[in-house]
């Protein structure tokens, strides 16, 4: 049986890292949470226990839930964070994404939240291979060969993958994903334009159906290509070669690229990119595709349709209606709901709970 003493040691290690990751020094920690600098470093040491009202003041001093310093994190994002190999600190968004893996996890083991496994698509270099990928993960996400991949966050749950749009420092890294031991969720930093949004979450559902987990460090060569395959992938995802065969070559190119990108809700960067890897365009063309820019005047002449897709803060329906679920039964507290639900709706929005027999005993979870 674990002591006293190694089990406080195991807290206080767990306390220091969550700090130093949070890039909070321990003078800057004590302070927010009312405690001597001196006690925070002996509880980081181990050296003393630390009372469950330090312990909560500690918690609250660095954004965190206490269950993060008693139970481990899921085993995908101690992976990631291996393979990312990241120094100083942990990045807002990675710090984002381990709460919601924790999060989600929580509400598949106690609610109805099931989630289907990636389907582990062989991952290649070949430039067929990636295009094949894309035309294979279009028809498991409900999409033909030809129709724009409207919705594509609402349509991911399909892959058992969870999409959230959040508004995030504009000048932090486009997305993340992970791998969870059923289903994966991705984040999206929703302070990015439109189609940059929907060109990230295509990026991320490849390294879903990939498996991939960041098992390389970003900085190596290898990962560098890997990472370009999986761009590759993203646009064939959103703009596949037979659509655009189809659509690309009329007499007026400024109104193909500009009735082409409304249609598949892309930016002229990446349409220039795809037309050019596609052999429909060459240098100049793409040139000229970059420059383009839709005007008002375009989306009534051609009758364009615009929609915002990703629009923060979004979160996925299956995920929402599984924790509103918890709380109409009250497995947990109205507060823990707005909690799980980040905070994007008030206790005073959700539903009652649902009525139920008077000699009904059930426990609540907070």
């Amino acid at each position: 049986m674990q002591t006293d003493l190694a089990r406080w040691a195991e807290v206080g290690a767990r306390i220091q890292t969550a700090r130093i990751e949070s890039g909070v020094s321990a003078a800057a920690c004590a302070k927010h949470a009312g405690i001597d600098e001196a006690d925070v470093e002996a509880i980081e040491r181990g050296e003393r226990a630390v009372s469950a009202t330090e312990l909560t003041s500690l918690a609250e001093s660095l954004s965190m839930r206490m269950e993060w310093f008693f139970r481990d994190a899921p085993q995908s994002v101690i992976s990631r964070r291996q393979g990312r190999s990241t120094s100083g600190n942990v990045s807002e968004i990675d710090w984002l994404c381990e709460r919601l893996a924790r999060e989600i996890e929580f509400v598949q083991r106690i609610g109805n939240l099931e989630l289907a496994d990636s389907p582990r698509i062989p991952f290649s270099e070949s430039n067929d291979a990636m295009e094949g990928a894309a035309n294979r993960t279009r028809k498991l996400l409900g999409y033909d060969g030809f129709e724009p991949a409207q919705r594509l966050s609402a349509q991911t749950v399909r892959l058992g993958l969870l999409t959230f749009s959040l508004p995030l420092d504009d000048q932090l890294t486009d997305g993340a994903s992970i791998m969870l031991a059923r289903g994966g969720l991705a984040v999206v930093n929703g302070s990015h334009p439109a189609g940059r949004r929907r060109l990230t979450l295509a990026h991320e559902i490849g390294h879903y159906v990939f498996a991939d987990e960041y098992s390389v460090d970003a900085a190596d060569s290898s990962r560098a290509s890997r990472e370009a395959r999986i761009d590759r992938f993203a646009r064939a995802l959103l703009l596949p070669v037979s659509a655009l065969r189809r659509e690309w070559g009329g007499s007026d190119m400024r109104t193909d690229a500009v009735r082409i990108a409304s249609e598949y809700r892309v930016d002229m960067s990446t349409l220039a990119r795809r037309l050019i890897e596609t052999n429909l365009a060459d240098e100049g063309e793409a040139a000229f595709v970059r420059k383009t820019r839709t005007q008002r005047s375009d989306i009534e002449s051609l009758g364009l349709v615009v929609a915002e897709e990703l629009r923060p803060p979004e979160l996925p329906s299956a995920y929402t209606e599984a924790v509103l679920d918890l709380v109409r039964r009250e497995q947990i507290s109205r507060a823990r709901c707005v909690e799980l639900l980040l905070e994007t709706v008030g206790e005073d929005e959700l539903p009652e709970p649902q009525p139920r027999p008077a000699e009904a005993i059930w426990s609540v979870v907070s």
